[in-house]
């Protein structure tokens, strides 16, 4: 489980990321695609086309730090018709990041 401040926000980047992109270019699409200022420590989620792979970054005190998972088996399921800077619960990335999907009740196979 990853725990963080309560004053955290957590942003998904609904943009297909290659995942070879890393703190820079990351960092850039959070200012350009999102709209956000990737030093205000809040949390920021990309996927990959397959959605079997995401990135999170986000400024710790002195630097980025960057946290990666990549599935096994399946895909990360985002709801349909969101808008791009997409803010989740702490409650809904756990579940994101447990298998679940983030608006349904079940885990995913």
């Amino acid at each position: 489980m990853i725990e963080f401040p309560s004053d955290v926000k957590i942003y998904m980047c609904l943009e297909m990321t290659d995942m070879r992109r890393s703190f820079d270019r990351l960092s850039a699409m959070v200012r350009d695609y999102l709209g956000h200022d990737p030093l205000s420590g809040h949390l920021f989620i990309f996927r990959n086309k397959s959605a079997d792979k995401i990135k999170v970054l986000y400024w710790d005190k002195d630097g980025y730090a960057l946290w990666y998972k990549r599935l096994k088996k399946g895909t990360f399921i985002i709801p349909p018709g969101l808008k791009n800077d997409y803010e989740m619960t702490a409650e809904m990335f756990q579940k994101l990041l447990e298998g679940f999907h983030t608006y349904k009740k079940r885990k995913r196979l």
